[in-house]
């Protein structure tokens, strides 16, 4: 099962110079309980832009077409082939974290997407497709808490793929 978590604003920006364009904590917080106990899948950009650091209490996997990459850390699994995902997909869940280039090679073999959607535009270089809801189901959402720490109006979604639909 492949699963997409991200975040992205009313014209579907998700990342600007490898960060994300804003700073919401509560994103940061179901991010963090929606893939605890889970393998994430990212492309390299995105894994150094954290740092090339393993997340606790999750598996990382990174996409890369770079061979030797990642080889001096420990608890990585590096993959080269969107083929090699496929075959992960079939053994566990995948939730695929970014960057674009992840997204784009495995949405047409996406299930799910659970997204963090932020009512405000931000300055992006990184964009996500809109959600084709011929092909998905909204599922249901949950709206986020405005506070002088969460600054933007949001609302978590919960999609899943209509069957039928590859």
């Amino acid at each position: 099962m492949i699963t997409f978590v991200y975040a992205q604003d009313k014209k579907g920006a998700i990342g600007y110079r490898n960060k994300l364009p804003w700073h919401l904590p509560n994103d940061l917080q179901f991010f963090k309980k929606t893939t605890m106990g889970h393998t994430l899948l990212m492309g390299r950009k995105t894994f150094e832009s954290m740092g090339k650091r393993l997340l606790p209490g999750r598996k990382t996997v990174v996409l890369t077409e770079q061979l030797d990459y990642g080889t001096e850390i420990e608890g990585l699994t590096v993959i080269h082939t969107v083929a090699e995902a496929l075959t992960l997909a079939e053994q566990q869940e995948l939730m695929v974290i970014g960057g674009s280039g992840v997204f784009t090679a495995l949405l047409p073999y996406a299930d799910k997407i659970i997204r963090t959607f932020i009512d405000a535009e931000f300055t992006a270089d990184t964009h996500m497709p809109p959600i084709n809801e011929a092909e998905w189901q909204l599922e249901a959402t949950e709206q986020g808490t405005t506070d002088e720490r969460n600054q933007y109006p949001h609302h978590f979604e919960w999609w899943t793929k209509n069957k039928g639909v590859d």
